[in-house]
């Protein structure tokens, strides 16, 4: 089954603002460039997802700091980035072609946030016809809200999506394939 890997929204704001820094974001992004070799052994696509703002003043407006792929993942010229401007990576975007065109069968998710565009994404996979998804176990991240800690929203997705939308995996457990 051909995969690909899709990095979601792992973008500065999270990382470098204080009030945007994401639940153990040094332990997610070490799990995703951990991800991301493993996949890379194999010649799996890396998809990285951008979500970009075209409205000046908004968080995540198109080419300022905050935007930009964190600087910490092993992004390389050759993987593809797909902007999204919604929580759905599909949603007027091309990677659903994209996808397509390369015979991708199984979609292995990690990223952010996690009740927002990574939720989103993988439900809308899964209607798309993509329903032997993956998610990785502690590989999506989010921020506290005002009812719920983000570890405590991370754990309840991880619960529904088990079984149901995607496996919940470790890094270890993923068994990427040519």
């Amino acid at each position: 089954m051909k995969q690909a890997l899709l990095v979601v929204d792992m973008q500065e704001i999270f990382f470098d603002l204080p009030e945007n820094a994401l639940y153990q974001r040094d332990r997610l992004t070490t799990k995703v460039n951990q991800l991301i070799a493993k996949a890379r052994t194999v010649d799996c696509p890396v998809i990285f997802i951008q979500h970009t703002s075209y409205t000046a003043g908004e968080d995540l407006y198109v080419d300022t700091p905050e935007w930009e792929i964190y600087h910490k993942l092993d992004r390389q010229d050759k993987d593809p980035v797909f902007r999204k401007t919604k929580w759905d990576a599909f949603y007027q975007t091309e990677l659903l072609p994209w996808l397509q065109k390369n015979q991708i069968q199984q979609l292995i998710f990690a990223g952010a946030q996690t009740e927002f565009c990574i939720d989103t994404s993988m439900r809308a996979a899964y209607s798309l016809g993509y329903q032997q998804n993956i998610v990785i176990k502690d590989g999506t991240s989010t921020l506290d809200s005002s009812v719920l800690r983000a570890d405590q929203i991370i754990a309840h997705h991880e619960n529904v999506w088990n079984g149901r939308f995607a496996q919940v995996l470790s890094v270890e457990d993923v068994q990427f394939q040519s």
